[in-house]
């Protein structure tokens, strides 16, 4: 029986909620045995864990071996450990168990005693060809033998199980075991492992993507979730209630935080039908046909229902209708509106739409009843970078001193695909490293040479100097290698910094908690080469955010209005990869007193201040991104620029006098 999917991440601000559709209807059923399939913590193959008070009510004690059936008559055989974090009504297995018993989360299992499994005289077990492929050597010693001494594992014939190690996961499949059906793999079993690699079978797919690959992004898996399971499982409750389900989602957010991903999660997730359509790619040079096109896509889902159709890129086949030229894209646009007013609301079509330029598209699309919803998809925070990096690292081979706690506190302003191109990155200077032991020429690797191979900390670190956020490519970004044993004197100017720029990146709570609101710049002043770049690249790496420098006069353009458009897309990228240090050097070559420049061209000079001010008091209190200018021309700086909330100088200037007085002494 297919359960409906649980909201409960949905809903989890929210008490009176707490229990999810599925739970409330095993509830009602009464039947202690059936329960909620839930995302697994430890990723063991032949573990499940449920509360202990559910198995006080069935019965079982810690180490037993359970019975779980699945759907399509599939079951198989776990170990049963105990855990208090587990919600009574749900079971937790990992996606190996959950394959092998063809469910997804929020599926039910029935759970039953097994008291009669013996231990395994023999085991037969065979790899699955794609996962070996390129891979000679003894597998029995590089896999199987770790794998089976950890613990006494439970097996049954036909299942698969995923081994970790030497760098790759070769995935096997039990081809036979005695006595038949199931038994216990204890330490005097006899395995086998003799023949040829076996073909997986079409439902045993490997590279489906589901809930558990998408990381960083709970609050919004959630929101999505309840807006494209419910109405696609359960439209009868929106029927009842007496409003229309949700027809559309627009997913908007940087490059690479994982939206088209998303898309296909919900897709496999859910078993519904999923028609991708690359925007570009239904535009034709025939009049008419970029419409059919269209129409087709529509149809097509609406015969396979329940489907999600999926647009990507959606910003390059519904642009601003009065903004555009092209009379194909005017006609497209209305051809997406009226298709999308014409979705029955029982056709149990979705559509889910994503860009990474949100307000370029046509606003009569972005109403309710049309994309109903609009989720951003940020860079994620310190946690989901975590997430994100646990996800890339899963089936990496790691060395015991990698703590990706840290490499997710030194990854500022990553998002999902950064952090999987670090993961990659990383693992090729493991792979450098052992080049002189690799011949080139022979086409397969020894298991024992893969084996000895594993990623360490100081491989990550080496990655990180070499990748930054996608978000600044263009701009060059790097934390800076200056420390603050690299200047001489300054000491008060040096406390002074750490105090407003510092303290801020470090210890955010403290701030909240006094009700301040952090410094939002400082202005360097003095005369030419006493190191005011070497300040600003210094703090930039003490408190390990991102640097942008601009030299001043590289914003100025001979386009009307550009110079100000490059002002705005500086900060734009800053607030992308906060917390992050902003350098303008030079600023006298900007920030001149308005008025001043009367043979300027178009007074291009005043609007790019006035620009930059409005920017610097736009910075988000949330966006922790900091201002420092350096001049040696400060009598010529426009005062605006200069007042509290800006560049707070003042005390600077005299850290400053002090500090070259300390440096001058003999």
């Amino acid at each position: 029986m297919a359960a409906p999917t649980p909201q409960g991440e949905a809903s989890s601000s929210d008490p009176k909620s707490k229990k999810d559709y599925s739970t409330a209807i095993l509830e009602r059923k009464k039947s202690p045995n059936r329960l909620v399939v839930d995302e697994a913590t430890n990723d063991d193959n032949s573990v499940v864990a449920l509360h202990p008070d559910t198995m006080e009510r069935l019965q079982l004690f810690r180490g037993d071996t359970v019975l779980l059936k699945g759907k399509k008559r599939k079951d198989t055989i776990c170990t049963v450990l105990a855990d208090d974090t587990c919600e009574e009504p749900k079971i937790r297995m990992n996606k190996t168990v959950r394959k092998n018993l063809r469910v997804r989360l929020g599926d039910v299992v029935s759970v039953h005693q097994c008291p009669d499994v013996k231990y395994g005289k023999r085991v037969h077990t065979l790899p699955i060809d794609d996962t070996v492929e390129g891979i000679t050597g003894n597998l029995f010693d590089a896999f199987l033998k770790p794998y089976f001494l950890e613990a006494y594992r439970p097996l049954r014939k036909g299942d698969l199980f995923l081994v970790r190690g030497g760098m790759r996961s070769v995935e096997f499949k039990v081809i036979e075991t005695d006595p038949a059906e199931y038994c216990i793999v204890a330490p005097d079993t006899e395995i086998f492992c003799d023949g040829e690699p076996v073909k997986r079978e079409d439902e045993e797919r490997l590279d489906d993507v589901g809930y558990d690959d998408v990381g960083g992004v709970r609050k919004q898996m959630a929101q999505i979730r309840e807006l494209v399971e419910l109405p696609l499982r359960h439209p009868q409750l929106f029927k009842s209630i007496g409003v229309k389900p949700p027809k559309g989602i627009l997913l908007f957010g940087p490059p690479g935080s994982g939206k088209t991903l998303i898309a296909r999660a919900v897709a496999n997730e859910t078993g519904a039908f999923f028609f991708l359509i690359n925007g570009p790619e239904i535009m034709s040079k025939l009049a008419g046909e970029s419409e059919s096109n269209l129409r087709k896509a529509f149809e097509e889902a609406e015969k396979n229902a329940p489907s999600i159709i999926f647009i990507d890129e959606i910003d390059s086949i519904a642009p601003k209708r009065e903004k555009t030229n092209g009379e194909v894209e005017r006609r497209i646009v209305s051809q997406l509106l009226t298709l999308m007013d014409g979705l029955k609301s029982r056709a149990h079509v979705i559509v889910m739409g994503a860009t990474n330029r949100p307000n370029s598209i046509d606003p009569a699309l972005r109403r309710f009843g049309r994309f109903d919803r609009e989720i951003d998809i940020g860079v994620p925070d310190e946690v989901g970078r975590l997430e994100v990096l646990r996800i890339h690292t899963k089936n990496m081979k790691l060395a015991e001193d990698v703590e990706l706690e840290h490499i997710s506190r030194d990854t500022h302003g990553y998002v999902g695909a950064d952090l999987a191109a670090l993961c990659t990155e990383a693992a090729l200077q493991c792979i450098r490293e052992k080049m002189d032991i690799i011949d080139l020429e022979d086409e397969t690797i020894d298991a024992e040479i893969l084996n000895s191979m594993a990623v360490t900390n100081d491989h990550f670190k080496t990655a990180l100097t070499t990748s930054n956020p996608s978000a600044l490519r263009e701009t060059v970004v790097e934390v800076p290698n200056v420390s603050w044993e690299d200047i001489g004197g300054l000491e008060n100017v040096k406390r002074e910094l750490q105090e407003t720029v510092q303290y801020p990146v470090e210890h955010p709570e403290k701030f909240e908690k006094f009700g301040m609101s952090p410094s939002k710049g400082v202005l360097f002043y003095g005369p030419p080469g006493c190191g005011k770049t070497l300040l600003a690249k210094a703090i930039a790496n003490e408190c390990q955010a991102n640097f942008i420098s601009i030299k001043g006069p590289e914003l100025l353009t001979m386009w009307f209005g550009e110079s100000e458009a490059n002002v705005r897309e500086i900060f734009d990228k800053a607030r992308g990869s906060a917390p992050c240090v902003l350098f303008f050097d030079e600023l006298d070559s900007i920030a001149t007193q308005r008025g001043s420049s009367s043979g300027d061209a178009g007074g291009a000079a005043d609007r790019v201040l006035n620009q930059l001010l409005t920017e610097m008091d736009g910075m988000n209190a949330k966006k922790t991104v900091f201002i420092i200018g350096a001049t040696n021309r400060p009598d010529i700086i426009d005062p605006a620029l200069l007042r509290p909330g800006r560049l707070d100088q003042g005390e600077h200037r005299e850290g400053h006098r002090e500090g070259e007085a300390e440096e001058g002494q003999p």
